[in-house]
């Protein structure tokens, strides 16, 4: 029997992490969060001088980098750039925007692609990302876009943020947001959008608990009417 996966899409402060951590948990899958990944990227290459909109210097660096995803005792991904825990390192505003320009170069995307497909391969997953029901997943048998509006996902950033003690205002928070919606949805290569066959959910007017149940009730729906077509 294959494997089941979810794919959540949307763009950044969508609660997608959040969100789909919660899912996995609530069906026993592994939760993957893949903008970790390009997070991994855009970290190497500022504390290494890169340009992180120069593709080939970034290239070129690639060979020098060695990313793991782990799970800890409570179930909780951490993630491993060249053998450091750099889980708390990788949510720095500065590397969010980092994350969105390596995220750009094909050669990025193709480095990491094998890494996301192989988890699906091999667990039940619910993955989270950008691309990952139009490129990464695309036979991902449940399909999810999360969105909200600009002004909202900033608001839920900037909270987080600040909760973490980082010194942050929302006024740029605001910014960095629209920046990395332009970024991603005008970029060439897997820009951001909705999968044809997706399930949009807009989260504007909705806590955290409500949104959840929309997913939940979203991925049952899908996985039984796919049990009921075999």
């Amino acid at each position: 029997m294959s494997h089941v996966s979810v794919a959540l899409d949307g763009p950044s402060g969508a609660g997608k992490s959040t969100l789909a951590r919660m899912a996995a948990k609530h069906f026993g899958f592994v939760y993957v969060d893949t903008g970790a990944l390009y997070r991994c990227i855009g970290l190497f290459m500022l504390r290494n001088g890169v340009g992180t909109e120069d593709a080939p210097a970034v290239e070129s660096k690639l060979k020098d980098i060695h990313v793991e995803l782990s799970y800890d005792s409570d179930g909780v991904q951490r993630m491993i750039l060249n053998g450091e825990d750099v889980s708390e390192a990788i949510r720095e505003p500065r590397v969010s925007m980092a994350a969105s320009a390596v995220s750009a170069i094909p050669q990025v995307r193709a480095f990491l692609l094998e890494t996301q497909r192989d988890m699906a391969r091999r667990y039940d997953v619910v993955m989270d990302g950008r691309d990952i029901g139009t490129v990464v997943l695309p036979e991902a048998q449940v399909k999810i876009f999360l969105t909200a509006s600009a002004t909202e996902r900033a608001r839920r950033r900037y909270r987080e943020l600040v909760d973490k003690g980082m010194d942050v205002s929302f006024e740029a928070t605001l910014r960095d947001i629209e920046a990395r919606d332009k970024n991603d949805s005008t970029r060439d290569i897997a820009p951001l959008r909705p999968a044809e066959d997706s399930v949009v959910i807009d989260t504007t007017e909705y806590g955290l608990e409500d949104s959840f149940e929309f997913i939940c009730k979203a991925v049952e729906r899908k996985l039984q009417g796919n049990r009921d077509s075999e």
